[in-house]
């Protein structure tokens, strides 16, 4: 009997073993993918059972929440929803985060370890602080100019603080209202259909997700890397470029939509947007000098983050010389997005120091106490001081008598660049129109704001620079609200 009674104590001695080894396993070695098995509603119900953080712009919330009663309690709610929806993105029980939303998640839902009371907090109570707050640096006047000055035509606008690198402005249109994906059930589900099947696509962030070819705005990168490389010394000199062009290796001649470009300077052809000087001395300047220097610019870049994610703007690293002159004018292969080509207007401004482009300020408790602070810091030397004074110059010469004049302003210094991205079967689409500019108040000693602009269906003539009749009057508005922003 004794023998018996032993033999089962071992037995379930081991059983119990087994059993603790199992609950550790559990516990211990698959907590983190049972945490994340989507069969696991614990965490979403956890997620939503408490408001979730607000995103700030010029401190007030553009973000709230509501009671549905629901298992998953507290669903997002947005204020001027269209206006922000580029900057927040939303936040939805049933289609997840994206934007400021998804990069601040562990912030705006209270998982952030630094929201905790004490280190390890959260790790040892299970327990979640209340989400806490994102500052984002918009300005509210400057998004609402870019907003309203787009007017529902399908493109976008990105606007940045030279010095800072602060995103002052990020406007996608047209625009949706991200409060109509928050909750669950059959409104939500017949929204995300309605959105998803647009042809305008209002879902999509053109400023910071779509690449369009740049056209004549890119021009300012290859004269840049033209300067930079020696391969023009004096930028009033005429460069010996003839029109027509040929170009390389080809019997195919490059149009110019200007007249006087034969043998142009640079200083010309920039203020009147010749296409034969800048393709050609692109070529002149050599693949290896332009590579380096649109990368310095961010071309190429593919872990750009605000901390949204930014699509990668593309310069083409093997190609051949015809190629080259045409990725040199913006055009082949060569895509930006519009916040690359704000960060190109940014790094003229500001003497060549390009400064990575950031869109929060803070991040904050519940309470209101600062977390954490972006700083400032610079992205690359994108060319030399002399090189960025004389593009400067140039950029102000193409708006006080050039192909910019509607972007000028009274009182203020304004430096800009037309572009006409053509695209299309052989080219037979209506040309993007972009604008690519700075300004600076009269009063001050540093630019205020740099801007760029795209609008996808400009209605244009094919002869007309059309950058300048449809993209810079948005421009303008954008900077006259950034220069009364910082008076």
């Amino acid at each position: 009997m004794t023998r018996h009674i032993r033999r089962t104590a071992v037995l379930f001695l081991v059983l119990l073993a087994a059993l603790l080894v199992n609950a550790a396993r559990i516990q211990v070695v698959d907590a983190d993918s049972l945490d994340h098995n989507p069969a696991n509603r614990r965490d979403t119900v956890a997620r939503y059972s408490q408001k979730r953080g607000d995103i700030l712009v010029d401190g007030k919330t553009v973000t709230g929440s509501r009671d549905s009663g629901q298992q998953l309690r507290w669903e997002r709610t947005y204020r001027h929803g269209p206006l922000y929806a580029p900057v927040t993105g939303y936040a939805s029980q049933t289609y997840g985060t994206t934007l400021l939303e998804n990069a601040e998640d562990p912030v705006l839902s209270g998982t952030d370890p630094m929201l905790a009371p004490f280190p390890f907090w959260n790790e040892l109570t299970g327990a979640r602080a209340p989400g806490g707050s994102i500052a984002t640096t918009i300005k509210e006047p400057v998004q609402r100019a870019a907003y309203d000055g787009l007017a529902g035509r399908r493109g976008a606008v990105a606007a940045v603080e030279p010095f800072s690198g602060r995103i002052l402005a990020l406007v996608s249109s047209p625009s949706y209202d991200p409060e109509v994906l928050s909750g669950t059930g059959g409104a939500v589900t017949d929204a995300w259909t309605r959105l998803t099947g647009e042809p305008a696509q209002p879902m999509l962030n053109r400023a910071i997700r779509q690449t369009y070819p740049p056209g004549s705005a890119f021009k300012i990168v290859t004269a840049a890397a033209a300067l930079d490389s020696g391969t023009v010394k004096d930028v009033d000199a005429p460069t010996g470029i003839p029109e027509p062009y040929v170009l390389p290796g080809t019997r195919t001649t490059l149009p110019n939509e200007t007249e006087g470009c034969d043998r142009a300077s640079l200083a010309y052809a920039i203020q009147w947007s010749c296409n034969t000087v800048l393709a050609g001395l692109g070529v002149e300047t050599g693949l290896p000098r332009m590579l380096e220097t649109v990368r310095k610019f961010g071309f190429n870049d593919d872990t750009l983050r605000i901390p949204s994610r930014v699509a990668a703007s593309n310069f083409d690293t093997r190609m051949s010389d015809d190629r080259l002159a045409l990725s040199s004018i913006g055009q082949y292969d060569t895509r930006a997005t519009p916040l690359q080509m704000a960060m190109v207007a940014s790094a003229v401004a500001n003497g060549g120091d390009l400064k990575y482009p950031f869109l929060v300020d803070r991040t904050l408790t519940s309470k209101g106490a600062v977390v954490s602070r972006t700083g400032q810091r610079s992205y690359a030397r994108a060319m030399n001081p002399l090189t960025a004074q004389r593009l400067r110059t140039m950029m102000i010469d193409a708006v006080e008598d050039g192909t910019g004049g509607n972007a000028a302003i009274a009182g203020a210094t304004v430096g800009g660049k037309t572009g006409t991205a053509q695209h299309g079967v052989d080219n037979t689409g209506t040309p993007y129109a972009w604008f690519i500019a700075w300004a600076q108040s009269g009063t001050s000693g540093r630019p205020a704001v740099a801007v760029a602009v795209v609008v996808e269906d400009a209605e244009a003539d094919r002869a007309d620079i059309s950058g300048g009749g449809d993209a810079a009057p948005i421009a303008r508005g954008v900077m006259e609200a950034a220069l009364r922003e910082g008076d």
